[in-house]
């Protein structure tokens, strides 16, 4: 497995690199939505060249390597990189310290560029984006996967940024709408819409991370009412689909093509 350093932002790192330092894998959740769900109706995977920005756990950049793709995998958190490198041997799966808004590549080199919960963290999109948009081969896929505005989340959230309390220091949020018109302006043409809720819900999680601190250790995915809480569960399956409803789920996303 190749790591490779480019040039970074220090004072951001830092941030991210506390985050990550001596993280588990199994104890984080895993993304809200299913990326690999969602782009495989658009791409085969297999023998495509796939970038995940901001990789983090690198959960589903791995996924498509399983699956034969050509994955790299990007973040400047050193320390996210330690962590994947900890668990995954597979040298076909190549490693870059990197800063995302300077890719150490070559224009139109990539069929598939996505990132989940990353484009959130910029003050300014812009230059994330046309990075995106360079590395990415004419008609080549980019997936943007953010949190989505009208969620209790975002309340939460703001109160925390309030008092310094976020983790991640500064975070924003979109709709469906806001988003799709920010790809646009770079010259992308969305192609497919999508999100969903948190299972389990965000009150359950800060709950558990809150007694986690205290020593008692709640399970990740509680049962809660069993059977019906599977059928809720596959209501919110169906519900999801309808675009009406991304104005109410934790997570939405865009699968968009460049012109």
């Amino acid at each position: 497995m190749l790591i490779k350093e480019i040039g970074r932002d220090k004072s951001t790192t830092t941030v991210w690199d506390k985050f990550w330092a001596g993280k588990d894998p199994g104890s984080i959740y895993p993304p809200v939505t299913n990326i690999i769900e969602e782009i495989e109706d658009y791409l085969e995977i297999k023998g495509k060249k796939i970038l995940e920005v901001g990789a983090g756990t690198g959960r589903d950049g791995l996924k498509m390597s399983e699956k034969g793709g050509d994955v790299y995998l990007l973040d400047y958190s050193r320390q996210s990189l330690h962590m994947i490198r900890s668990y995954v041997k597979d040298d076909k799966v190549k490693l870059i310290l990197a800063d995302a808004r300077c890719c150490p590549f070559k224009s139109d080199s990539f069929d598939l560029v996505f990132h989940q919960g990353l484009l959130e963290h910029f003050v300014s999109p812009f230059e994330l984006l046309a990075e995106n948009h360079r590395i990415l081969k004419k008609g080549g896929l980019l997936i943007v996967d953010v949190p989505q505005t009208f969620h209790i989340y975002t309340l939460l959230k703001h109160i925390l940024i309030f008092f310094n309390l976020w983790f991640g220091g500064w975070e924003r949020q979109f709709t469906i709408s806001s988003l799709s018109t920010l790809l646009k302006k770079f010259n992308f043409e969305p192609v497919h819409f999508y999100g969903d809720w948190s299972r389990p819900g965000v009150f359950y999680k800060i709950l558990r991370e809150f007694l986690k601190k205290i020593g008692l250790i709640l399970p990740m995915f509680p049962a809660y009412a069993g059977g019906l809480t599977k059928a809720f569960y596959r209501l919110q399956n169906r519900l999801r689909r309808k675009k009406i409803f991304l104005y109410t789920v934790l997570s939405i996303g865009i699968i968009a093509r460049k012109k």
